[in-house]
This record gives C-alpha cells, sequence and structure tokens, in this order.
C-alpha cells in the first residue's frame, strides 16, 4: 500500500481535485489528508517534488482557508495544516 502513496499520478489526481476549486468540504478535507502523506514524506522521490513545487499556488490558497468545519477548532488539523504549507512553500525555495 505504501507504494500506491509514491505514485505520481496518484499525486497528480489529488492535486487536480484541489485545482478545480471544488467546494465541497469533504473532498478537500480528504485531499489535504492525503497529499500531507506525500510532504510528510522525507524521502519524496524526485517526481513528487517536481509536482509539489510546479502546482503550490492553488493547494496553499486552499490550505489558508481550509478549516475543519464551522465553530469546530482542531488543534491536530491546524498543526498538520501549518507543517504542509511550510513544506510545499520550502520545496518552491
Amino acid at each position: 500500500m505504501f507504494f500506491f502513496f509514491l505514485k505520481k499520478y496518484t499525486l497528480q489526481h489529488k492535486i487536480l481535485l484541489w485545482r478545480t476549486g471544488d467546494d465541497y468540504v469533504f473532498v478537500l478535507i480528504f485531499s489535504h489528508m492525503f497529499i500531507q502523506v506525500f510532504i510528510a514524506n522525507p524521502n519524496k522521490p524526485r517526481e513528487v517534488k517536481i509536482i509539489l513545487s510546479k502546482n503550490q499556488e492553488k493547494p496553499l490558497e486552499l490550505l489558508h482557508n481550509l478549516s475543519p468545519g464551522k465553530g469546530s477548532e482542531d488543534e491536530q488539523f491546524e498543526e498538520g495544516k501549518e507543517f504542509i504549507i511550510k513544506e510545499i512553500e520550502r520545496l518552491s525555495s
């Protein structure tokens, strides 16, 4: 199953979900959690690094606006979100 997370086309598909601007919260949160697996991997394949650095604008915009739900404050969710934002920004520099 781990290899599934490393596949280039899988990452591209999840980024496409982010880039469509789909407002369905469950799609955004699922994509957020899924992409977190790619970003948290310290041994990211070169292709994954390239994809993440080339497609950073829309995911960063969506991440800044993403919340766990109305009136809900989830500390773990916010920490994960901040980690993803920092890693994406680090890959692009």
